[in-house]
């Protein structure tokens, strides 16, 4: 089931937006869906319920649209977020939310239809891309959109992930970067970061949710920073 909400201060505007969510759906013959609705940060912010989509508002009273995503990242809330405005200069704080895109008031039906073909995609490929990693006679399958970091200590690989557990197992680092697809970039010798948990890059080190911090190499520094551009820039095109 894919989990929507619409979080909007203008009643008409939930509606339209919530409106255009049900078009969408039905002419794509998905009917597995469900959409929630909130007139204010605080109400979605206290009945969150791991959205895969959430349509935001920026412009309402405190908490404000950025700050109750700010407030959804910092729970860990890996939901893709689309910002509904009439204000276009935000996009510097939207980088550090990781935003998927923006819908500007007045909304356009077909800048709509292609965002939420796009997020479809993205939620489809998010559901089924997946690590196998051998432990002695055992195996565990690990879905990519959950890991945040690798990082390699001795010989042994811990995967840090966003629920806050952290697996280790015997591999090279070389052999697991091999094995991960385009989101995930090797910062440091002994680090692997994936691109959709970065919050930004200053003074040698990464920044990730819940304020945690890994190291990335001067010389890998700028290329860090235009392989997320183009990241998010893949993301929204």
């Amino acid at each position: 089931m894919l989990k929507f909400a619409v979080c909007d201060d203008e009643p008409y505007r939930v509606e339209e937006i919530s409106d255009l969510i049900s078009e969408y759906m039905e002419e794509k013959c998905l009917t597995d869906y469900r959409i929630s609705t909130f007139t204010d940060g605080s109400s979605l912010l206290r009945n969150s319920c791991d959205f895969d989509l959430i349509f935001l508002d920026i412009q309402m009273e405190q908490p404000d649209g950025m700050e109750t995503a700010r407030l959804l990242r910092q729970r860990e809330e890996q939901c893709l977020l689309v910002f509904v405005t009439v204000l276009k200069e935000c996009v510097f704080e939207a980088f550090e939310v990781q935003a998927y895109d923006y819908l500007v008031k007045p909304i356009d039906r077909c800048h709509f239809k292609r965002m939420m073909d796009r997020a479809a995609a993205f939620l489809r490929r998010k559901a089924t891309e997946s690590l196998m990693i051998q432990k002695g006679a055992s195996c565990e399958v690990i879905m990519l959109s959950q890991i945040v970091y690798c990082e390699v200590i001795g010989r042994k690989i811990y995967i840090h992930l966003a629920e806050g557990k952290t697996v280790s197992y015997y591999e090279r680092m070389e052999s697991i970067e091999r094995r991960l697809n385009g989101r995930f970039f090797r910062c440091h010798r002994s680090y692997l970061v994936n691109l959709d948990y970065v919050c930004g890059c200053k003074g040698g080190r990464v920044r990730l949710p819940q304020g945690e911090e890994i190291p990335v190499s001067r010389l890998r520094e700028r290329e860090l920073m235009q392989t997320l551009l183009y990241h998010m820039k893949g993301r929204n095109v």
